[in-house]
């Protein structure tokens, strides 16, 4: 005879599973059917390459390893530059 009345721990993850793959059919679903919005995904996908890969080469240089030659002086001036502000 099966008690039912006792949680089962695997029922709880089996509907966070199901839950979690009807999530994705629905957004699986949306992005099949789009026509304008793949346009729209391309252009902030094109985007966010150049905010994070152009910028990063052309703004912000690595100032640490232009400046210290091995990682224990890198540790080193960071630390320094935190503790002594």
């Amino acid at each position: 005879m099966i008690d039912n009345d006792t949680p089962n721990p695997n029922r709880h993850l089996s509907s966070i599973r199901s839950c979690i793959g009807k999530i994705i059919r629905l957004y699986v679903d949306g992005f099949r059917s789009m026509t304008v919005g793949k346009k729209l995904w391309m252009i902030i996908i094109i985007k966010l390459f150049i905010l994070f890969f152009i910028f990063k080469l052309l703004f912000f240089p690595d100032i640490l390893e232009r400046d210290y030659d091995n990682d224990t002086e890198r540790a080193a001036a960071v630390r320094s530059a935190l503790l002594n502000r």
